[in-house]
């Protein structure tokens, strides 16, 4: 495991990296999980071994510090992202962005497109959505005993790297999440600066039926026998897609 220190207050990012050929291959999470423990077995598939494999988790979540006084906000994430890629030297990346990370990499994007040079999104979350996990609570009350709901209410396969998720990041990252931001996350993904591709579930297949990406010409490659969590389901699946997809953006 690395760090790599982005503030507030000393907050360091943690991240596994696998050493291979540049571009660098930078992996984002979703909300509740934590990429090494997504994204290793995906990283090191015949169609991706190889390559530069950075794992980060967010703050707040996986092997990240949970500072009290950041707003764990979508832009919030981005930026402390793009700290992370400046200290380490890192531009034009390959990202994949899963899900809540996805809509992150919309914002990082737009905000600093010098430091993406394919996006691959998996999933990722568009516009705004109703967040039943966190709405119905206060922080306080969330913090006391809406956390501990929320992860007996989810599958243990999720649990597993939720718990290990701070509550108060847990809590700000959803509400947000949930608001998402202005511009919204499906005008980011249709003006964006930077190649982007689209990957989804073949058993989820929602991304396929938006008649606004369908128009748009974004594109869109299906991992077969997988949902939303497609890395989990079939891991091979899921690294020909990425490569098939950033070969799409070449």
């Amino acid at each position: 495991m690395k760090q790599v220190e982005v503030g507030p207050e000393g907050a360091r990012l943690g991240y596994v990296e696998f050493d291979g050929d540049d571009p660098a291959l930078l992996f984002l999470h979703g909300l509740g999980a934590c990429s090494p423990i997504y994204f290793a077995r995906t990283a090191v598939e015949p169609a991706l071994a190889g390559r530069r494999a950075i794992m980060i988790d967010f703050l707040g979540f996986g092997i990240s510090d949970r500072p009290a006084v950041f707003g764990y906000t979508l832009e919030d994430h981005a930026d402390s992202i793009a700290r992370a890629l400046d200290t380490l030297g890192l531009a034009r990346v390959d990202m994949v962005a899963h899900s809540m990370g996805g809509s992150i990499a919309l914002v990082l994007a737009s905000r600093r497109p010098d430091l993406v040079g394919r996006l691959v999104l998996a999933e990722p979350n568009l516009g705004s959505s109703a967040r039943p996990r966190v709405e119905p609570f206060t922080e306080a009350a969330f913090v006391q005993f809406g956390f501990e709901q929320a992860l007996s209410e989810v599958d243990p396969e999720w649990g597993a790297t939720m718990r290990l998720a701070d509550p108060v990041a847990l809590y700000r990252t959803e509400l947000a999440l949930g608001r998402g931001t202005t511009p919204m996350m499906d005008e980011l993904l249709l003006n964006l600066a930077v190649p982007c591709a689209l990957v989804e579930g073949a058993l989820t297949a929602e991304l396929a039926e938006n008649p606004s990406i369908r128009a748009s010409g974004i594109p869109l490659r299906v991992v077969s026998a997988a949902g939303h969590c497609m890395m989990l389901d079939n891991p091979a699946g899921f690294a020909r897609a990425i490569t098939e997809a950033l070969a799409d953006l070449s």
